[in-house]
């Protein structure tokens, strides 16, 4: 069964970081391409960034020097570090595989929510 598990959010100050886990399971990250992507209430979902299968990293422009995506394949595990955060940038976080940026769709995990207050 293919499953992916975000975990790491939580309530963090403007200008804080934190760092989001998306552990995969019945399938191997090695030379996949996966993504992230998020959810602010009431808004639709938005592409964050991505990783191809080769490593190479894409990143949306509001978020363009501030996120980093990383992989551990011993662990079958992707992040997502996040610093600078802006209020902005609060949203539910999902990993997702498979997914299509024409119709915003793919397997995604449960998410993790990510809210940025003072």
């Amino acid at each position: 069964e293919i499953k992916l598990v975000e975990s790491g959010g939580g309530l963090v100050q403007p200008g804080g970081s934190l760092t989001l886990s998306c552990a995969a399971s019945g399938f191997s990250l090695s030379n996949r391409a996966m993504n992230w992507v998020r959810q602010a209430p009431g808004k639709g979902l938005e592409w964050v960034g991505g990783i191809n299968g080769a490593g190479a990293k894409y990143y949306t422009e509001a978020v363009q020097g501030r996120f980093i995506i990383s992989r551990d394949y011993a662990k079958n595990t992707m992040y997502l570090q996040m610093t600078g955060l802006k209020t902005e940038d609060s949203a539910m976080y999902y990993c997702a595989k498979d997914f299509d940026m024409r119709t915003m769709t793919g397997t995604r995990g449960q998410g993790t929510q990510v809210t940025v207050s003072s």
